[in-house]
């Protein structure tokens, strides 16, 4: 649940080539990062609109971010009333967007491993694209302060993904996207959203079979300095099985568009280009 009242924004700006911008930032507990990334987006793309969703956090990161919004109408905050998984915020945000008319919803962590001032790659890269991902993996993409062992998990979770599911894309557990909104209103339709970080390859995954066109640019992405991270075992094992029943799903489509000599059906309709 959420408390929204759906006041419609005005004064938007578009960026170049892609329109208006929502940067949807999700935080819990984030009353260190909070004020510092959403002075960022605004000083790399003053065009752009943040929304704070927040989950009621008890720091009173909510109550800061209310306190920025009061002084800069481009700043906004939506109330959640309970922790329910940063797939959850993130859908409650494009929903946000979309009641609101933007042309674009972007997903950006809190604690600046996203550095705002490279968002403007992923919306320069948007203007020929349907989905744009800030990518540690492809060439000119870098990782910052991670520990080898974060490293070894993140880069082997990439390339099982990429194995098991054929998905082309190198760093499909990327946090950090730039979505048209037509691509959003098709690939979260009747979506429930997994706990964990492997929604983000379910929605990467979701694009690529509706035929979307899905790009990587590179990001240098760096560890937080303030606050914990949300990983855990429990959310890298979850992310495991579910890929491999994805990967299996997929493969069994291919098996049986070869036995029956017709073409796999996606798991969305594949949009009709001109």
């Amino acid at each position: 649940m959420t408390d929204d009242p759906k006041t419609p924004v005005s004064g938007k700006d578009a960026y170049p080539g892609v329109g208006s911008v929502l940067v949807i930032i999700p935080t819990y507990n984030e009353v260190d990062n909070v004020a510092l990334i959403i002075e960022r987006v605004r000083d790399s793309v003053p065009a752009a609109h943040v929304l704070v969703v927040d989950d009621s956090s008890p720091d009173g990161t909510g109550e800061l971010a209310d306190r920025i919004a009061r002084h800069d109408h481009n700043v906004h905050v939506l109330h959640r009333r309970k922790k329910e998984g940063l797939g959850q915020a993130y859908l409650s945000g494009f929903e946000w967007a979309r009641n609101n008319d933007f042309d674009v919803a972007c997903e950006m962590d809190a604690d600046g491993s996203h550095a705002p001032e490279q968002l403007h790659r992923l919306l320069d890269a948007l203007a020929s694209a349907d989905l744009v991902i800030g990518s540690r993996y492809v060439p000119g993409g870098l990782v910052v302060n991670w520990p080898l062992s974060r490293q070894l998990i993140s880069r082997g979770g990439n390339l099982y993904t990429r194995l098991a599911m054929g998905l082309p894309i190198k760093d499909a557990t990327a946090g950090y996207r730039a979505y048209r909104m037509p691509v959003l209103e098709k690939i979260t339709a009747d979506w429930t959203p997994p706990q964990g970080y492997c929604f983000q390859i379910e929605l990467a995954w979701r694009a690529v079979e509706a035929g979307f066109d899905v790009r990587e640019v590179p990001i240098t992405f760096a560890e937080r300095e303030r606050g914990e991270s949300k990983m855990n075992g429990s959310v890298v094992r979850e992310a495991l099985w579910r890929i491999t029943a994805w990967g299996a799903a997929t493969r069994l489509r291919a098996a049986t568009s070869r036995i029956t000599g017709k073409e796999p059906t996606p798991s969305l309709p594949r949009r009709h280009r001109s």
